[in-house]
C-alpha cells in the first residue's frame, strides 16, 4: 500500500479539525498529496413560488462550503486541493470522491458523542466503514488538541486467516513510507473462569498466536523493523490496555473476511478494537 494521495473529509467542527490534523501528519510524513473535501447536501428544485426559497437555500449551502474550506485552509495552508462535493450522505460522498480522485486513504474524525481520546463511529464513518474501496483512517476525539510531532510506530492487529498476510504486507509498505517500525499484535480474549481446561486452552492459544506472529513477521523483517506481541485480557479493551502505546502510534486493522472484496467492511471484533483504541485506527480493505 503506497500512500500518494490522502483525502480528508472536513467539517468546521472539532471532529473536522481532528481528522484534518491526522491527515496532514500522514501526508507530510509519507510525502503524499493532500486533498480536503467538504460534503454538502443537495439543493432542491422548486418551480413557481418556491423558487425564491430554493435560491436562498442554494446561497446558504455556498456560504457553508466557503466557511468550511476557509477554516480548512487556515489549518492546512497552500499546496492542498480543496473540494466541495454534493451528496445526500457525507460518507457516500467521500467514497465516490476517493474513487474519482484515486485517493489511497480517506481520513475523518470521530463522532462527537465519543469519549475524549477514543473513536466513536457516527453515520459518516459507518458509511465509509461498510463501502469504501480504499482504507479509512479514523482520528480519536480531541486528536487536534495535542497531536504528536510524527508517527513513531505502526501496529497491526493480526489474526491468522483469509487476507491476513495481505494486510501485513500492506501495513509493512506503510511503515516503510513513514520510516517507522512495525509491530504485530494478536489479541487473546479469555473468560473469567479459572478451570484447568480453560488454562490449558489459553496456553495453546498463546503458543499458537506467537507462532503465527513469527511466521507473519518473518517475510517482512528485511524491509522494516518488526516486533511481535500477544495481548491478553477478558475483553478486547482490556487486552489493548495491556501494552504500551507510543504518542505517535497508528493502529491498523484488516476488514472482516465476510465482507465484499476490495471494500472496507467492519466486523464485530474490528468494531470493538476501533471503540477501544486510544490511537488513530486505519481499516484496510478486504484483500483476496
Amino acid at each position: 500500500m503506497i500512500l500518494k494521495n490522502v483525502l480528508s473529509g472536513f467539517i468546521p467542527e472539532p471532529r473536522g479539525r481532528d481528522g484534518l490534523t491526522l491527515a496532514m501528519l500522514l501526508a507530510g510524513q509519507a510525502g503524499a498529496h493532500l486533498a480536503v473535501a467538504f460534503v454538502q447536501p443537495p439543493a432542491w428544485s422548486a418551480p413557481g413560488p418556491g423558487k425564491a426559497e430554493e435560491t436562498i437555500w442554494r446561497a446558504y449551502l455556498e456560504e457553508q462550503a466557503d466557511t468550511a474550506l476557509a477554516q480548512a485552509r487556515k489549518l492546512a495552508g497552500d499546496g492542498v486541493d480543496y473540494v466541495v462535493r454534493t451528496d445526500k450522505g457525507s460518507g457516500r460522498g467521500l467514497v465516490e470522491l476517493a474513487r474519482e480522485r484515486g485517493a489511497d486513504v480517506v481520513v475523518i474524525g470521530s463522532a462527537p458523542q465519543g469519549a475524549r481520546g477514543r473513536i466513536s463511529v457516527g453515520s459518516t464513518a459507518d458509511q465509509l466503514l461498510h463501502s469504501s474501496s480504499v482504507p479509512v483512517l479514523l482520528a480519536p476525539r480531541g486528536y487536534a488538541e495535542d497531536p504528536p510531532a510524527a508517527f513513531d510506530r505502526l501496529t497491526v492487529a493480526y489474526r491468522r486467516g483469509t487476507g491476513a498476510d495481505a494486510a501485513v504486507m500492506a501495513a509493512a509498505e506503510v511503515a516503510v513510507s513513514l520510516n517507522v517500525p512495525l509491530r504485530l499484535v494478536t489479541l487473546v480474549v479469555r473468560s473469567g473462569r479459572r478451570a484447568r481446561i480453560e488454562e490449558e486452552m489459553l496456553a495453546r492459544l498463546r503458543d499458537q498466536a506467537v507462532a503465527d506472529l513469527e511466521v507473519a513477521a518473518r517475510g517482512h523483517r528485511r524491509g522494516v523493523e518488526v516486533e511481535v506481541e500477544v495481548l491478553e485480557g477478558r475483553t478486547v479493551a482490556q487486552a489493548l490496555a495491556e501494552t504500551a502505546w507510543l504518542p505517535g502510534e497508528l493502529l491498523i486493522c484488516a476488514s472482516s473476511g465476510t465482507g465484499p472484496l476490495r471494500r472496507v467492511f467492519l466486523g464485530d471484533t474490528s468494531l470493538k478494537i476501533v471503540r477501544a483504541a486510544c490511537r488513530p485506527v486505519m481499516m484496510l480493505t478486504r484483500q483476496a
